[in-house]
């Protein structure tokens, strides 16, 4: 794995980069050959003299994501490494259901193998009981602009917002992010 370390607010030390590969490295375990995957750290101090870490690692069928918060770095970095296994053994689980018996943890994440490809993140780490779907809405999708889909959005109350774009006819998705701004999600 290559490591991109960055740091916003801190100088990343020798001492800090290394014990950010040696943590993440452990990561290892669970692939037969050590991926080419690029990972990217950021790393930060919050104006609230919080430690955020980011850890980013994509690779051929699945992207690693997570993201913690700790007055400590060291223990930040912990606890992000502990988040990244969860979101391993959680899709090898997923992997395995699917394709049943077809090799230990280390064959379902070799670089070479072509499984469907999935996204784990932090939601996706709690009980398979979870992914139960337990309610089905259907409703047409009004063309709009993205300020209208906002203020619907506010309106209902909702974290996010399903609508067709006015301008282009396709299918866009407007969302409250955790920084309290917005985001948007276009598709092509």
């Amino acid at each position: 794995m290559n490591y991109i370390v960055r740091g916003e607010n801190i100088e990343v030390t020798a001492a800090l980069r290394d014990y950010v590969e040696k943590k993440i490295s452990k990561l290892e375990k669970y692939f037969t050959e050590s991926p080419n995957a690029d990972v990217h750290v950021n790393l930060k101090v919050v104006p609230d003299k919080q430690a955020k870490v980011e850890v980013t690692i994509p690779m051929p069928q699945l992207l690693l994501r997570a993201e913690e918060k700790n007055p400590d770095m060291y223990a930040a970095i912990d606890l992000i490494v502990d988040k990244l296994e969860r979101q391993i053994r959680k899709h090898k689980t997923k992997v395995n259901r699917k394709l049943r018996e077809k090799g230990s943890t280390k064959e379902v994440f070799a670089v070479h193998e072509e499984s469907a490809s999935a996204v784990a993140t932090e939601a996706d780490i709690d009980s398979d009981s979870d992914l139960e779907i337990v309610r089905t809405k259907r409703f047409d999708l009004k063309p709009m602009d993205s300020e209208e889909a906002i203020l619907q959005m506010n309106m209902l109350g909702h974290n996010f917002y399903v609508y067709t774009d006015a301008e282009t006819n396709l299918t866009n998705v407007v969302y409250k992010r955790k920084d309290g701004k917005y985001g948007l999600i276009e598709t092509v």
